[in-house]
C-alpha cells in the first residue's frame, strides 16, 4: 500500500513523534547481542561472479539501505532486465538472534523525523546494502522481455554484484528529459512505459500518491505536495515486473507466499464516485476506475485529495502462503491485476527474504529450505500485525502534522466534503478539506451527514500532541 510520506522542520513535532514511538512501543536500539551477531555475519562462498555488470540504484538521495540495483539492455527486438536484490539471507542465520529480532520488528517503520530499521544498520546500511563500488551478495534476476514489454523468461540465482552508481529520481528524470542518459538509463523510460501500457491492458492500477511536505515559515505551517515524477513510476514498474515474475515461479513450483488483494466491492467504488462528485472530479459512468485514476494530476490539490481516498480500495490486502502444489483460491492482487509477490525489499520487509529463497529454489529445481517452510504458519500473521503498526504510526504522524498545520487556524472556515459517515451515528463522520488536503472528524450535532456531501466546516480543535483536527458545520 502506498505510504503518505511527510517531511517536517518543526522541532516541537519531533518531540511529539518521539512520544508517539514510546506510546506505540516501537523498538528502538538493537540489543547489543543482535548487533554483535550482525557484525560477525560473513558472506558464504559459492556465489557466481557478476561484478562486471554495470548496475545502478535509484533511491532518495539520503537513502543508504539500498535493496535493488538494475541494468537494462536491448536483446534482439526486446529487452533484458538484470535486477539485483540484496541477499539478506546470506547474513541472517535461521533461528538466530538476528532472525528473531527481524521477526519481532517485521518491517522498517518510517517516521517524519527518523526511521526504525528492520535490521541493524551495520547490515541494512552496510554489509548487505547495495552501495556503489562495493561487492555485495545478491539474488540476481534476469528477466527477458519482448518488444511489447511482456515477460518471455525469468531466472534468479545468487551472485556477487557491484553497483556503479547511486542515482536519485530527480537526477534520473533530468538525464532522461535532457537526452543525456546513457542507454541503460534511457531504457528505464522505454521499458517503464511499455509496462505501464501493459498495466492498463491488464486493468491494473498504480496510484500516484503525492508526497506531503510541511514546512514552518514565520511561525505558521505551509503544506505542499511533491508529485511523483515519471521516473518514480518507471522504477516502480521494474519492481512490479519482478514481483509478478516471482509469483509465477512460486505458482509453478507449487510453494510460495503471494501478496493478494480481492476485488473491491461495488459499494466501495460507488462511495468513491460520490466523493469524486463532491470534489468536482468528472467521472463519467462509461469511464472505469482505473482509467479515472490514470487521468488525475497529483499536483492539483483536489486530485491529490481524491487519490488519498483511492487507497481505501487497497484495504484487505494480505499474504497468502501455499505449499505441496495445493494452490490457494485467491492468487491475484486486484491492483496489480495479476499474481504478485513481495520480493524486492528484503532490507526493509521481512517476508521478502523468504520470497527470494522460494524463487531461488524454484529456479534451481530444489526443495524450498526447511527454515522457510517452518515460518509459513506465522508469516502472514506477523506481516499483518507489522503492517497494522506501520499504518497506525503513519496515521498518527499524519494527525500530528495536520494538527500542527491548522493549530493557528482554529475558528476558520474551509470548504470540504464528507468522505465517511458512521453507520450508527449519521451526524458523525470524516471531512476531507479541499485545500489544504487535511482530514478530520466532524460532529454535525443535529445535522445528518451524507457521504460525498459538500459543506463548509469550521476548525474547532487542532493541537499537535494533544488533540487531532476536529470540525463542526459552519
Amino acid at each position: 500500500m502506498p505510504r503518505r510520506r511527510i517531511r517536517v522542520t518543526d522541532a516541537s513535532l519531533r518531540t511529539a513523534f518521539a512520544a508517539l514511538r514510546t506510546e506505540l512501543d516501537v523498538p528502538s536500539d538493537f540489543p547489543p547481542e543482535v548487533t554483535a551477531e550482525a557484525q560477525r555475519a560473513a558472506v558464504p562462498k559459492g556465489y557466481e561472479d557478476a561484478t562486471d555488470l554495470p548496475l545502478f540504484t535509484i533511491d532518495p538521495p539520503a537513502s543508504t539501505d539500498l535493496d535493488q540495483a538494475m541494468h537494462l539492455s536491448r536483446r534482439g527486438t526486446g529487452y533484458r532486465l538484470r535486477y539485483a536484490i540484496a541477499d539478506v539471507a546470506a547474513f541472517v542465520v535461521p533461528g538466530g538472534l538476528l532472525d528473531a529480532e527481524a521477526h519481532r520488528r517485521v518491517m522498517t517503520l518510517y517516521f517524519p523525523d527518523t526511521r526504525i530499521p528492520l535490521h541493524p544498520p551495520v547490515l541494512s546500511e552496510g554489509a548487505a546494502s547495495l552501495l556503489p563500488d562495493q561487492v555485495r551478495p545478491a539474488a540476481l534476476w534476469t528477466i527477458d522481455l519482448d518488444a511489447e514489454g511482456r515477460t518471455t523468461a525469468a531466472d534468479v540465482r545468487r551472485a556477487l554484484v557491484r553497483s556503479r552508481a547511486k542515482l536519485d529520481y530527480e537526477g534520473v528524470q533530468r538525464a532522461i528529459d535532457s537526452g543525456t542518459a546513457e542507454e541503460p538509463l534511457e531504457l528505464l523510460r522505454v521499458v517503464g512505459e511499455l509496462r505501464e501500457r501493459l498495466e492498463v491492458e491488464r486493468g491494473g492500477i498504480s496510484l500516484r500518491i503525492p508526497e506531503q511536505e510541511i514546512a514552518e515559515r514565520d511561525g505558521t505551517y505551509e503544506l505542499s505536495y511533491r508529485a511523483p515524477l515519471p521516473a518514480d513510476g518507471w522504477n516502480a514498474q521494474i519492481s512490479l515486473l519482478t514481483g509478478m515474475a516471482a509469483a509465477d515461479l512460486m505458482l509453478g513450483h507449487g510453494t510460495g507466499v503471494l501478496r493478494t488483494l480481492p476485488a473491491a466491492p461495488d459499494g466501495a467504488v460507488g462511495r468513491l464516485r460520490r466523493t469524486a462528485h463532491a470534489l468536482h472530479i468528472d467521472w463519467p459512468h462509461h469511464v472505469s476506475y482505473a482509467a479515472l485514476v490514470r487521468s488525475l494530476d497529483p499536483r492539483i490539490p483536489h486530485h491529490a485529495a481524491f487519490l488519498q481516498e483511492c487507497t481505501t480500495l487497497l484495504r484487505g490486502a494480505g499474504y497468502t502462503v501455499f505449499r505441496d502444489g495445493i494452490l490457494p483460491s485467491l492468487t491475484t492482487h486486484a491492483a496489480v491485476a495479476a499474481p504478485y509477490a513481495h520480493c524486492t525489499a528484503p532490507l526493509r520487509r521481512l517476508i521478502d527474504r523468504y520470497a527470494s529463497e522460494i524463487c531461488l529454489a524454484a529456479v534451481a529445481g530444489e526443495p524450498v529450505p526447511e527454515w522457510v517452510l517452518a515460518a509459513f504458519e506465522a508469516l502472514p500473521r506477523e506481516m499483518t500485525e507489522g503492517g497494522r503498526l506501520a499504518a497506525k504510526a503513519e496515521r498518527e504522524c499524519v494527525d500530528l502534522v495536520e494538527a500542527a498545520l491548522l493549530k493557528d487556524r482554529v475558528g476558520e472556515v474551509f470548504d470540504g466534503c464528507v468522505v465517511d459517515v458512521d453507520e450508527d451515528r449519521p451526524t458523525v463522520g470524516t471531512v476531507q478539506l479541499e485545500t489544504p488536503a487535511v482530514m478530520g472528524r466532524i460532529d454535525g450535532a443535529d445535522l445528518s451527514l451524507s457521504l460525498g456531501e459538500r459543506l463548509r466546516v469550521k476548525v474547532v480543535q487542532s493541537d499537535p500532541g494533544t488533540s487531532k483536527v476536529r470540525f463542526a458545520p459552519a
